[in-house]
């Protein structure tokens, strides 16, 4: 007769399947780092939901767990060679692997924390008003030395610098040679110095 209660040993651990299992995905381990890509396919689909959970209960954040799940995985198939059997199951190495990738991860985006007074201490990066009164003079300065210009040359001028056209472009909306065109500009640019400089 059994002493065990009814059912006892339904609930108890498969240390048999549990050790196959181990062993069967240590095998698949050693495939993928001889460069088995179907070995590697089956590895992602043995280990990624869990490895996936683990990564997930670190970050708290679907998005980066998925980034990071698949940065795991590139990293276990440039260094399965790495894996040895000796000092502990593939899954163990998998994990610690997924734990440490994480772990970097979580630090690179960890910002201190500033106080008040490193707050207040911070550099304002806009303009002062004195600075926009003077970029506001230099516009208008600028606009009046332009519509000096003649009106084709000014155009040209107003597109090659705030379109970005080129020469060739220039010439041939304005429909002149690309010599002409050059000459304009090279006028037009001595015209708004001399203007400017005034």
């Amino acid at each position: 007769m059994n002493d065990t209660p009814d059912g006892a040993e339904r609930f108890a651990p498969s240390t048999d399947a549990d050790a196959v299992r181990r062993e069967h995905l240590n095998q698949v381990m050693s495939q993928v780092a001889s460069g088995d890509q179907a070995a590697f396919a089956e590895l992602y689909r043995l280990t990624s939901s869990r490895v996936f959970g683990i990564i997930l209960r670190m970050v708290h954040d679907r998005g980066e767990a998925e980034d990071l799940l698949q940065d795991v995985y590139t990293a276990v198939w440039r260094r399965a060679d790495a894996f040895d059997p000796a000092r502990g199951g593939a899954m163990t190495w998998l994990t610690t692997l997924a734990r440490n990738r994480t772990i970097d991860r979580l630090r690179q985006h960890r910002e201190a924390q500033l106080d008040e007074e490193q707050v207040l201490d911070l550099p304002d990066e806009d303009p002062t008003p004195a600075a926009l009164a003077e970029a506001s003079q230099e516009r208008q300065r600028l606009e009046r030395c332009l519509e000096r210009l003649d009106p084709d040359q000014g155009r040209a001028i107003r597109e090659a610098f705030f379109s970005g056209a080129t020469y060739s472009e220039l010439a041939a909306r304005l429909r002149v040679p690309l010599g002409t065109m050059k000459s304009w500009i090279r006028r037009s640019l001595m015209q708004l110095k001399v203007c400017l400089e005034q």
